[in-house]
């Protein structure tokens, strides 16, 4: 196996002085990334209540890896201050988290406030500031109430009201202290991706009519909670609030493809965006167009995409502070062959509508089949965004390169990955004159990868899941991120590393 050495090349002071585009800009943060049912743990201490995520890695051990679950993770329950002296050593400039909507809302309703996990919220908070670390809250990432799902969960249109009240809580708790704020992360995931196959909470496969009513709840949910803090809380507080969407960037390899392609970055992105970013609101008018006349010829009495009234386009409309961007990897299309199923990880357009998508050979690989990396992609997607919606500030709130069973600590895959994203990203600021003004790594440290359990490893610091106590051992890739952001600078790898 190859190992790691440290080569004094040059210093890195000099590095970025004689090549200033190198530099971020100034006011520029770093930071990393986690969610609540992924590390925390405890997931029935006190009086938290159950979550979707709980009901389903207890119930269904036939679709998590080896039947792990999340009732221990890595215990940030119990060892939040560990978390809060990895992220001080990363010298990160903000760390973001998910608050557990049951953990703090146990029944899912918010006529009744955990004092407990009040508390721990309101510790961690308080504890990355006293480390000059700014906390980036996620409201909802994933783990819904079970009480609620079973209510019919994000396909009840109620469900926009339920989550209005317990965003309105969560602001009263920690908006005097939080000033960057994500109501809900990735619909393109639990919306599309969940009902297409099966493998996220809640389980079910429903890809013609669930997906779409979820689509538009969560949109109606997003727009409440920004609406409450614009105008409940931003004239005392000035946060900033937005929704996080993973965007996976359709790259075309012909001038056959470019419909194709643009057809689902507007179906995957603009399902999402269009309704928010755009100057008219509503869906993006070819989808909306293409679902509606498939829909009566399927013999439905109205679209399965459902329709937005005017009053629900100007509730929607304008809901942001800035877009907040998730990207891990990028694709190309094709028709889908006779016979052929849709793959491994279905989402919009490979079942509902024909379109098989590839990657390339000469793309980067991972030990994680999907996980193809393509850099550029990253540039490409932020400047689709530009053109599709103008100059908007664009923060990156996830991004990040998994292994699978990793147990060495010198990931150097990930080092690269995380320089040649940066690498876009100073591309994009300084080429494409796109306002890009943060970048968050995926993850902090290991966690539980969802229906992939801890076979995937994505953090800059291990995590041992055999030690009781869950000790964090920071890897090659947490040294080279935190040269990063001490120099404030994209730190050429070919100058800290040669590997032997």
């Amino acid at each position: 196996m190859a190992y790691l050495k440290l080569v004094l090349v040059v210093s890195i002071t000099e590095l970025v002085r004689a090549d200033p585009s190198l530099k971020f800009p100034p006011g520029f943060k770093f930071g990393t990334a986690t969610s609540a049912y992924q590390i925390e743990g405890a997931w029935n201490v006190s009086d938290k209540g159950e979550s979707v995520w709980d009901r389903f890695t207890h119930a269904r051990s036939d679709v998590i890896h080896n039947g792990h679950t999340g009732d221990v993770a890595c215990d940030s329950y119990h060892q939040w201050k560990k978390d809060v002296q990895i992220a001080a050593e990363l010298g990160l400039h903000h760390y973001r988290f998910s608050i557990s909507w049951t953990r703090l809302l146990p029944s899912g309703i918010s006529n009744y406030v955990s004092e407990d996990g009040n508390k721990y919220y309101s510790d961690l908070i308080d504890g990355l500031l006293e480390k000059g670390i700014e906390p980036m809250v996620t409201i909802f990432h994933w783990d819904l109430p079970q009480r609620l799902q079973d209510l019919g969960g994000w396909t009840n249109p109620l469900i926009s009201d339920w989550f209005a009240d317990y965003a309105r809580i969560v602001y009263s708790l920690y908006a005097d202290r939080v000033k960057f704020w994500i109501t809900i992360n990735e619909p393109l995931i639990f919306c599309d991706f969940a009902y297409n196959s099966g493998k996220m909470a809640p389980g079910t496969i429903d890809p013609y009519v669930a997906t779409y009513l979820c689509s538009k709840h969560v949109l109606l949910a997003h727009a409440k909670a920004w609406r409450i803090y614009d105008e409940e809380f931003k004239l005392r507080f000035h946060g900033k609030v937005s929704i996080a969407n993973q965007l996976i960037w359709y790259e075309e390899i012909s001038p056959a493809d470019k419909e194709t392609v643009e057809f689902l970055n507007q179906l995957s992105t603009g399902i999402y965006s269009h309704p928010i970013y755009s100057e008219k609101g509503g869906w993006p008018p070819g989808i909306e167009e293409i679902i509606a006349e498939k829909s009566k010829k399927e013999g439905y009495p109205r679209s399965r995409l459902p329709a937005f009234s005017n009053e629900e386009i100007n509730l929607i409309r304008g809901t942001y502070d800035f877009y907040a961007l998730n990207y891990y990897t990028s694709r190309v299309v094709r028709p889908l062959k006779d016979g052929e199923i849709a793959g491994p990880w279905p989402i919009f357009g490979s079942l509902e509508f024909g379109i098989a998508t590839d990657t390339l050979p000469e793309w980067g690989k991972s030990q994680i089949d999907v996980f193809v990396t393509f850099p550029a992609g990253l540039r490409h997607m932020m400047s689709w965004l530009k053109n599709n919606y103008g100059d908007i500030q664009i923060f990156i709130t996830e991004n990040g390169y998994p292994n699978r069973e990793e147990k060495e600590l010198h990931d150097i895959d990930r080092i690269q990955f995380i320089h040649d994203h940066l690498e876009q990203v100073l591309l994009s600021i300084h080429e494409d004159n796109i306002d890009v003004i943060g970048y968050t790594v995926w993850s902090l440290m290991d966690n539980l990868e969802w229906f992939e359990g801890y076979s995937v490893k994505f953090g800059l610091y291990k995590v041992d899941f055999e030690d009781p106590q869950r000790s964090r051992s920071p890897r090659k890739s947490a040294e080279y991120y935190r040269k990063v952001i001490v120099n404030h600078a994209l730190v050429p790898v070919k100058y800290l590393y040669d590997e032997l």
